[in-house]
């Protein structure tokens, strides 16, 4: 269905969504004494930042049944329980919400990454960090499948160079342990290994947000023994406690 943008007099409420507004008007001499609105009451502000969030949440689901491009802002109102008309209350179009919605998983996957990479965990062997790095990193993934959908090809301004950013920022962290594991690697041989290591985890991935239970168990175990099999040849030392 092709995608629709909000009907006249209907303005954004996110900040990321506003972007998308026309700038507002200047005040005539004859307003410009006039007191300024009172905020809005805190119970109308609460209703609204709910509004907002179980419109993100059906966009999520959308987004992961269909992808970013044969999502609508039909289905996302229908998903949702509401009408196309209360989402443009809120949001423009489909990309205001796949920027807010990529925006907040953005933020929840960096500090998803800070607590995976914590010094203690960057101590321990190499078996059990594995375990310590990768276990939130796909457990983050898996309790958010939109984050995937809209990080890996789905086309919306602004998304790629936020994923590259996090790509980069994930590289650099998985150089630094590396360097730990093997300091006599050359900068070019760190780079080299840690996309390697991104390149399989990204493509393990895939199979395991397909599958469930005892099947992604067996996924996950399989991926990390292939990176513990790819790695350990190269572990020369192991960092001090």
């Amino acid at each position: 269905m092709p995608e629709t943008s909000a009907p006249a007099g209907a303005a954004p409420k996110t900040a990321k969504a506003a972007k998308a507004a026309k700038p507002a008007r200047k005040a005539s001499p004859a307003t410009a004494a006039e007191p300024a609105a009172e905020p809005a009451p805190r119970r109308r502000q609460a209703r609204g930042e709910r509004r907002i969030a179980q419109l993100l949440a059906a966009a999520a689901g959308v987004f992961c049944r269909t992808g970013y491009a044969a999502a609508s802002t039909n289905a996302i109102a229908r998903e949702a329980g509401v009408s196309p008309g209360t989402l443009y209350q809120f949001f423009p179009n489909k990309e205001a919400i796949a920027v807010e919605l990529g925006g907040e998983l953005l933020k929840r996957a960096h500090e998803m990454h800070g607590q995976a990479f914590l010094p203690e965990n960057l101590v321990k062997p190499l078996p059990e960090l594995l375990d310590a790095v990768l276990d939130p990193v796909i457990a983050f993934n898996c309790e958010n499948p939109a984050f995937w959908a809209l990080m890996h090809g789905s086309g919306v301004p602004g998304m790629t160079q936020e994923h590259e950013e996090l790509h980069v920022g994930l590289l650099a962290r998985v150089e630094g342990v590396l360097s730990s594991f093997a300091p006599e690697f050359t900068p070019e041989q760190l780079t080299h290994v840690s996309n390697m290591v991104l390149g399989i985890f990204k493509s393990s991935l895939d199979l395991v947000l397909a599958t469930e239970g005892a099947e992604r168990d067996a996924y996950v175990a399989e991926l990390k023994k292939v990176l513990l099999r790819y790695l350990e040849p190269m572990v020369t030392t192991t960092p001090p406690r």
